[in-house]
C-alpha cells in the first residue's frame, strides 16, 4: 500500500510539473505583436519597427498607406480594431478619428516634458516630430524656365501666372500635407480671401499627386519647377544630391506628426510600450536621420540641415478648427477644383 501510494503521488506530482511546464511554455512562447497603420515613410517605419524589437522583444508588423485612405479604415474599423496603432499624420486627423470614437486615451509618461501643442487634451494623441511647410525649388529647371523672375519667397508669389503647370502639390483629399497647406490659407487670410487664394493656385498647379512624399521628389528629379512640400522632405531630398533649394515662406503653418492608439486594441500593453518608444530620444534621433524632421523630444539631437523651429515664422494654427472644417473645406475643394 505504502509502494502505491508513493507511485501515485509520483505520478500526480509528474501530471502536475507537465502541466506547468506546458503553461509556462505557453506563456514565454507567445509574444504579442503590435500592429500599426502607418502614415510615415516605409523607410522610417521599417527602421523604427526593427530597433523596438530589438529594444523591448516586441515583434511589430505595419501597413503603409496614404493619411486619407488609413484614417478612414481606423474610423470603420472601430468597433473591430485591426490594428492596434496609427503612426503619422497631422494633429488635427487624429482628433477627426478620436471624435469618431477611434482611439484610445493614454498619457505616455515620456510625454510630460514635451511642448504643449504636442500633447492631446485628453490624451488620446502625442506629437513626436514638428510638421512645417515650404517652397520647393528645382533650380536647374526654375533658371531655364523663369530666368527673368525672382524666385519665390512668399505663398502669394506662387500666384505668378508664369508658373502655370510647373507647381506640383498633393491631393488634399488624400493628403495630410496638401490640407494641412490649405488650412495654412484659410487661416491665415480668413475664409474668403483663403479661397481666392487656393482656387487662384489651383489652376496653375501640374499635378495632385495623393502621396504626400511625392512633390518633394518631383521637384528634386526635375519634373517641375515648384512645389509644396514639408520641409524637412526638401531638406532630406537636397541631402542625398538632388538639386532641391527650401523655401520657408512667412505666415506658414507649424503642426505635428503624431501617433495614437486604436480604441479596443488587441495589444494593448504592447501598443502602450511602442508609443513610449516613439516619444524617446534615441527614436526621434533615429527619425531625424533619416528624415530630417525636427524630433518633439527636447533631448532629441538635431541632425545638420534640420531645420530649428525657432527659425520659422509660423501663424498661430488653430488645430481644432481644423479638424472640425475638414469633411466641409475637403468638399468644396472636390467641388471646385478638382
Amino acid at each position: 500500500m505504502k509502494n502505491l501510494a508513493f507511485i501515485s503521488a509520483t505520478v500526480f506530482a509528474m501530471l502536475l510539473s507537465g502541466c506547468a511546464k506546458k503553461e509556462q511554455a505557453e506563456k514565454t512562447s507567445y509574444t504579442p505583436e503590435v500592429k500599426i497603420y502607418s502614415i510615415i515613410h516605409e523607410e522610417e517605419t521599417l527602421a523604427l519597427t526593427e530597433l523596438f524589437t530589438k529594444r523591448t522583444g516586441i515583434p511589430a508588423a505595419f501597413l503603409r498607406a496614404s493619411t486619407g485612405e488609413l484614417v478612414n479604415r481606423v474610423i470603420a474599423e472601430r468597433d473591430n480594431p485591426q490594428a492596434d496603432i496609427l503612426l503619422g499624420g497631422a494633429s488635427s486627423y487624429h482628433i477627426q478619428a478620436d471624435a469618431e470614437g477611434a482611439l484610445e486615451k493614454y498619457s505616455s509618461p515620456l510625454a510630460k516634458d514635451l511642448p504643449s501643442y504636442a500633447i492631446s487634451p485628453d490624451g488620446t494623441w502625442t506629437g513626436f516630430c514638428v510638421l512645417t511647410l515650404g517652397i520647393g525649388i528645382n533650380e536647374s529647371r526654375y533658371k531655364e524656365k523663369f530666368s527673368d523672375i525672382p524666385e519665390p519667397k512668399t505663398w502669394e508669389d506662387l500666384l505668378n501666372p508664369a508658373y502655370k503647370g510647373e507647381i506640383v502639390m498633393t491631393n488634399p483629399v488624400a493628403s495630410s500635407t496638401a490640407y494641412l497647406f490649405v488650412q495654412n490659407q484659410l487661416q491665415r487670410l480668413g475664409e474668403e480671401k483663403g479661397w481666392d487664394y487656393l482656387l487662384n493656385l489651383a489652376p496653375l498647379v501640374g499635378q495632385f499627386p495623393d502621396s504626400g512624399s511625392a512633390p518633394a521628389k518631383l521637384i528634386g528629379t526635375g519634373e517641375y519647377a515648384l512645389g509644396i512640400s514639408y520641409i524637412h522632405a526638401l531638406v532630406k531630398y537636397r541631402s542625398e544630391g538632388f538639386d532641391v533649394k527650401t523655401v520657408a515662406p512667412p505666415q506658414s503653418v507649424g503642426d505635428v506628426d503624431c501617433i495614437s492608439i486604436m480604441k479596443g486594441s488587441k495589444n494593448l500593453e504592447a501598443a502602450k510600450a511602442f508609443v513610449d518608444f516613439t516619444l524617446s530620444s534615441e527614436a526621434q534621433e533615429l527619425m531625424a536621420s533619416i528624415n530630417f524632421a525636427t524630433p518633439v523630444n527636447p533631448e532629441a539631437k538635431r541632425p545638420d540641415g534640420c531645420v530649428g523651429i525657432e527659425s520659422l515664422d509660423l501663424i498661430d494654427y488653430d488645430v481644432a478648427l481644423a479638424a472640425e472644417q475638414k469633411d466641409v473645406v475637403l468638399e468644396k475643394w472636390a467641388q471646385e477644383v478638382k
